[in-house]
């Protein structure tokens, strides 16, 4: 099974359709966003993945609760997810709530940790857990735009990285 690993979109449309393009052509249906999505716009263009979000510290509309509701039904937008995917236990959250994040990354009870919040690619692994955070899609920062497709299969880790204005490097 292989995800999609979103982060940090910060409302950027642009590069959340390019990245939401990118994954539905090769074929990834479940989707992981670390947080800091901002408005329920990106969530709609996100719409026909099977969708968890994890709840970032400038996801303060209302309406992005409401969108995730809609569209991907009740739970799926939390301060943090404990997961079970293709038999693996997975951690989400922002990674703003820094003592949480060195819990669930030392505690060892999740194959993996995803996060964000630091606009920083992290692939690395703490003893048994493999911590991962797929960079930032959107913001101000300097950092390449990027996302990431993990296969739980094999581990393997695959990150993409976009041009202003969206287009795949």
């Amino acid at each position: 099974m292989r995800i999609g690993i979103l982060s940090d979109t910060h409302d950027n449309l642009r590069n959340v359709e390019a990245a939401a393009d990118f994954l539905r052509s090769e074929g990834v249906v479940t989707l992981l966003h670390c947080g800091d999505v901002c408005g329920p716009a990106v969530i709609e263009a996100l719409a026909g993945f099977d969708l968890y979000v994890a709840l970032g510290n400038v996801d303060r509309m209302p309406a992005l609760g409401l969108a995730v509701e809609a569209l991907c039904g009740v739970g799926r937008l939390a301060r943090w997810h404990s997961l079970v995917l293709d038999g693996f236990a997975v951690a989400l959250l922002h990674g703003d709530e820094e003592p949480l994040l060195r819990h669930l990354v030392r505690s060892g009870e999740h194959a993996y940790v995803i996060y964000g919040h630091t606009h920083r690619r992290d692939d690395r692994r703490v003893r048994t857990t493999r911590v991962i955070n797929p960079g930032a899609l959107g913001g101000t920062r300097r950092e390449p735009r990027s996302f990431c497709i993990l296969d739980l299969e094999t581990g393997e880790t695959r990150f993409i990285e976009l041009h202003e204005g969206g287009r795949r490097r």
